[in-house]
């Protein structure tokens, strides 16, 4: 089939030769090409298949050179030459060596051999080709194995089948191309019957894979070697798996069909379009017809229609069933049937036109619903009798009362009181009414001016059948004139029988005048009252709601910390990490204290965002470390955790950030019980604005959850839930109001989602601007290329850390089980292709991480770096985690550059480190008077002073002071920082009387407020007695070393 044209290249100068060898025919499927040089030709010889030089008259050398560096790689070099020409040739480059002289024969011969070879190969590769194609094609599984059973070759479907390619499967073993631990015995048993025997064996086996059983039907057969031995088998397989189970649930299903038709109440039956021929009927029908069998039904004379069936129903029956003309369709209908006993049955029945066979049949359904018939019969009469009842009862507190058909609007009265100016009596005298006129009159002589037209429209039937529709009562209250005097009356419509088939209603009219007079008089005194305690309570109760609602969950996390530092006093690192996280919370609670006592932005309701650069990385670590204490007292799980996050450096104002978030963790903490789950995750999500990115902050919990009511109007001010499980739980109702505000302010959206007992999530958008100052590039070139594996039971964070690992620069793969992390590393070190990195969840659903991490390590021996991800504080198990192999830890949520600088320390590739933490140190440096009462006060800020260079001395009021800086000479004290609280003196008064000292050097020295009174009047009041300015206590360090720095320069 193939064709094959060879190009062959002629070198030298025996023409002759030559010309005997263009002479001899191809062979069959060759075509010939010549090519011919007295010398070598570079052009020529690059594309010839076949190079002959004859090296008679030539440097054989050279030549040989020469042609071997311009050929192709494919191409072959035959020479023809004398022995001294080839003694020195390469031999193992060369095709063969004709040695010369040669007669035309010998010539012919080596020629025609050459010939052969080529066809030879050029045959065995159409073989093979054929071979390839063909297993290729065929959607079995085919597989030759040696003795031993390792698979030499497999096709393409068994690729397909095992999920491997064919590099994975050949030269490997059944277990490892099954993922199974070990051989199939079954399967080496065969196989050897196969050998032994030479026969070809069909059977079906079961093979166990690693992702469950799969069924084939097998034919094997023996391999031959060309002494005659057996070397292997050649397997085909069919996978019958699917096939066996579509058997096994049809024959199911075959069992449940013929049980069900035979056992059900519905009655089934077909018969021919004639009626001749009952082809099959079950036990239901001929029970609901009254006969005992088929054969009883045919010899009662069934014709299409029972004989059992109604006189004055089978006319009806026997029409719609012959109406039915072409295939599919159908008809329902109702009709009775007698028994011979006299029984009377109701029937509901359905008839389909089928084709079974090629025969167009009739397909009966019926159902026996005499029981449902009597039971609406019963259920009509009740409901007119509850009906009476109502109208009854109605009647006896109305002064008015009729009946209304809303389609005809046709009714009737059923009672009418007597009216001392005879209206009623005159208007609804007649027994058959009509609504529209009768109650227009009505209105017309009875209802005020101003309420004419509203009860116009109340009354009309289509107002009447839209507020009934989905209610049973309506009321309207409305005026009347009777004589002179105005009185309160109310319409109450009811509707009555079958609504969806009559649209009748009963209308009752009614004096309401007293009730509605105490009422208004009631809602006047109440609207008063309310209106008093609410211009009373206003300001008390936005002071103690904020400041309730706001400071309790850092004050927690201050005092939590406070105890364990205490309590940990020996570790300074672990006590360092307690004060970061004291200091933390402190700062959050002091901003939030001081934007409650600045009385003019409340009562004004201005607040202000002031947008700094800040992280989140440090945002979401904040607020984990001041509701870690809540979590733990709770015994509960808290997952935080980042997506997608590629801008980590933002500009915000962190306090307002950190008051929404902060406030919808701790509520999540609050309405969750002991032992539940709490989230926080932040995305940042595509489509903002160029020079920012806009983010989404999910808090979910698994929580008491809220009533859809309460959600509708949780944002709303003092709003809180009210039930047996919020009651005890202390709250102000004003949180999430507040934090609605907020986001609002950010040009944010706030949304909540809630079921009661199923939890509750918060989803916060808010875009926030960037960051100008750009990253270093994440990649660390030590670790380029590497292979890396995540193992995450979250496959948000699986992804989002896996894309994380690429921008480093390393071929990342996630798994959601330990357990296969731990069959990958088997994998891994089997193929010799080892992971570099390992990150790992601390709390695994199936493996913790440590013990996943102590069986990498059992099973690569290596020190690759294992780094354990976890949203809590790792210290308690830090121990074991070491010993298990654990190189290096990550707290949740983690960020890129987290993550960046957690690989670098374990590569020893590290950042340079920042300084750490120290005071701030001022400028300039001298005396400080320092006039304070309280010793604990005084403590902190000499030690603050001193530690950034000041000499202080101290006053323990403000008459002590003025009497130190009165008797100092000029310059000894550089600067006063005055209290304004204080016995004997208060700091005002005291800063007056230094003003007015005779000595002009000792009267302006400068004096600073430092004081707890931060209101804006505060500060005011200090500038006005003559201070230079004012700090806010508590202190914070490096703003008081500021303004201290300002002053005296």
């Amino acid at each position: 089939m193939y064709h094959c044209h060879l190009r062959l290249y002629f070198v030298g100068q025996q023409q002759q030769l030559f010309e005997t060898l263009k002479a001899m025919e191809p062979l069959e499927n060759f075509g010939h090409t010549f090519l011919e040089s007295s010398a070598p030709d570079q052009a020529l010889t690059a594309q010839a298949d076949l190079i002959l030089a004859a090296l008679e008259g030539m440097d054989a050398e050279e030549t040989v050179a020469e042609l071997l560096r311009h050929k192709r790689e494919e191409a072959e070099l035959i020479v023809l030459g004398s022995q001294e020409q080839t003694a020195h040739l390469p031999l193992s480059q060369l095709q063969d060596i004709w040695t010369a002289p040669l007669a035309e024969k010998e010539l012919r011969f080596h020629f025609l051999r050459w010939q052969q070879q080529c066809k030879q190969a050029k045959d065995l590769w159409q073989t093979s080709h054929y071979l390839e194609a063909t297993i290729n094609s065929i959607p079995n599984l085919i597989w030759y194995k040696t003795k031993d059973g390792i698979h030499e070759k497999v096709n393409d479907s068994f690729c397909r089948t095992v999920n491997k390619t064919k590099e994975q499967v050949q030269g490997q073993g059944h277990a490892y191309i099954w993922d199974v631990e070990q051989d199939d015995p079954a399967c080496i048993e065969s196989e050897r019957q196969v050998m032994e025997s030479r026969k070809t064996f069909i059977s079906e086996e079961t093979v166990m894979t690693g992702e469950g059983t799969r069924l084939l039907t097998t034919y094997k057969s023996p391999l031959y070697d060309l002494d005659g031995s057996v070397m292997g088998t050649v397997g085909v397989a069919i996978d019958i798996t699917q096939e066996r189970a579509y058997e096994a649930e049809i024959v199911r299903k075959n069992q449940e069909l013929e049980a069900l038709f035979t056992t059900m109440d519905c009655g089934v039956m077909c018969h021919t379009l004639d009626g001749s021929r009952i082809i099959r009927v079950n036990r239901a029908a001929l029970q609901i017809l009254g006969y005992r069998s088929k054969e009883e039904m045919i010899a009662d004379g069934f014709d299409t229609v029972a004989s059992t069936v109604l006189d004055t129903d089978k006319p009806k029956l026997r029409e719609c069933i012959q109406a039915l003309t072409k295939e599919g369709d159908s008809v329902s209908l109702e009709y009775g049937v007698r028994h011979k006993s006299g029984e009377m049955l109701h029937v509901i029945g359905s008839v389909k036109l089928i084709e079974e066979n090629g025969e167009l049949i009739y397909q009966r359904f019926l159902l026996d619903c005499t029981t449902q018939k009597l039971q609406q019969q019963r259920e009509r009469m009740d409901e007119q009798r509850r009906q009476m009842e109502l109208v009854q009862a109605l009647s006896v507190d109305y002064n008015l009362v009729c009946y209304f058909d809303l389609d005809t609007g046709i009714g009737g009265p059923l009672r009418v009181h007597h009216c001392r100016y005879d209206v009623l009596e005159d208007i609804f005298s007649d027994q058959q009414l009509i609504l529209e006129e009768s109650l227009g009159r009505y209105i017309e002589r009875c209802v005020y001016t101003d309420d004419m037209e509203m009860m116009r429209r109340c009354v009309s039937r289509a107002f009447l059948q839209e507020q009934l529709t989905d209610k049973h009562i309506f009321y309207t209250n409305y005026r009347t004139i009777c004589g002179d005097e105005m009185r309160f009356f109310q319409m109450k419509a009811v509707r009555t029988g079958q609504w969806k088939r009559s649209r009748r209603v009963v209308l009752g009219f009614r004096n309401v005048d007293d009730e509605t007079r105490n009422e208004m008089e009631k809602k006047m005194l109440l609207e008063d009252a309310l209106a008093q305690a609410n211009r009373a309570s206003k300001a008390k109760s936005v002071f103690l709601s904020n400041m309730s609602h706001d400071i309790r969950t850092p004050m927690n996390a201050i005092i939590g910390f406070t105890a364990l530092a205490s309590t940990h006093i020996d570790q300074k690192e672990q006590v360092e990490g307690y004060l970061k996280k004291i200091m933390t919370s402190s700062n959050h609670l002091l901003s939030l204290i001081n934007d409650v006592l600045d009385m003019s932005r409340i009562e004004s309701g201005k607040i202000s965002l002031e947008e700094k650069p800040c992280t989140l990385p440090d945002i979401l670590h904040g607020l984990r470390n001041i509701v870690q204490a809540d979590i733990h007292a709770k015994q509960m799980e808290l997952y935080m955790d980042a997506v997608d996050v590629t801008h980590e450096d933002i500009f915000c104002d962190r306090l307002r950030l950190n008051q929404i978030l902060l406030n919808l963790l701790s509520n999540s903490i609050k309405y969750t019980p002991a032992g539940g789950v709490v989230s926080l995750r932040v995305i940042e999500k595509p489509g903002a604005a160029a020079g920012f990115a806009r983010y989404e902050f999910a808090i979910k919990d698994t929580g008491i959850g809220m009533s859809e009511e309460f959600v509708a109007h949780i944002f709303e001010p003092f709003e809180r839930e009210r039930n047996s499980t919020t009651s005890g739980i202390q709250g102000t109702g004003l949180g999430m109001a507040i934090t609605k505000n907020i986001v609002e302010m950010m040009n944010g959206t706030i949304e909540v989602k809630s079921r009661q007992g199923a939890g509750t999530e918060f989803i916060v958008n808010i875009s926030f601007r960037l960051c100008t100052s750009e990253r270093p590039s994440p990649s660390i070139p030590e670790l380029q290329n590497c292979r890396a594996l995540v193992v995450d039971d979250d496959f948000n964070t699986c992804d989002s850390v896996s894309s994380m690992l690429q921008q480093i620069g390393l071929r990342a793969e996630w798994t959601l089980s330990g357990r296969e992390a731990v069959l990958r590393t088997h994998q891994a070190v089997t193929r010799n292709d080892l992971y570099s990195v390992y990150i790992i969840d601390w709390l695994l659903p199936d493996m913790n991480g440590i013990e996943v991490a102590r069986r990498i390590r059992k099973e690569t021996g290596s020190q690759a770096p294992i780094i354990v991800l976890t949203a809590y504080d790792w210290s308690d198990i830090e121990e074991e985690a070491r010993e298990a192999g654990v190189t290096a830890f990550c707290s949740k949520p983690l960020f890129l550059s987290e993550l960046r600088s957690c690989l670098l320390s374990v590569v020893n590739a590290e950042e340079p480190e920042e300084p750490a933490n120290q005071l701030p140190v001022c400028s300039v440096t001298g005396r400080i008077l320092l006039a304070e009462d309280n010793l604990l006060n005084q403590e902190i800020a000499i030690a603050i002073l001193e530690e950034a260079g000041f000499t202080v001395e101290t006053a323990e009021d403000g008459r002590t002071a003025v009497e130190m800086v009165s008797k100092s000479q000029p310059g000894y004290y550089q600067l006063v920082l005055m209290d304004v609280q204080m016995p004997e003196m208060n700091g005002y008064e005291a800063t007056r009387l230094i003003r007015r000292l005779n000595d002009p050097a000792l009267a302006n020295i400068p004096i600073l407020a430092m004081t707890a009174n931060a209101f804006e009047e505060d500060k005011q009041e200090a500038l006005q007695a003559g201070m230079n300015g004012h700090v806010a206590k508590p202190i914070n360090i490096e703003k008081l070393l500021e303004t201290v720095g300002k002053i005296l320069k």
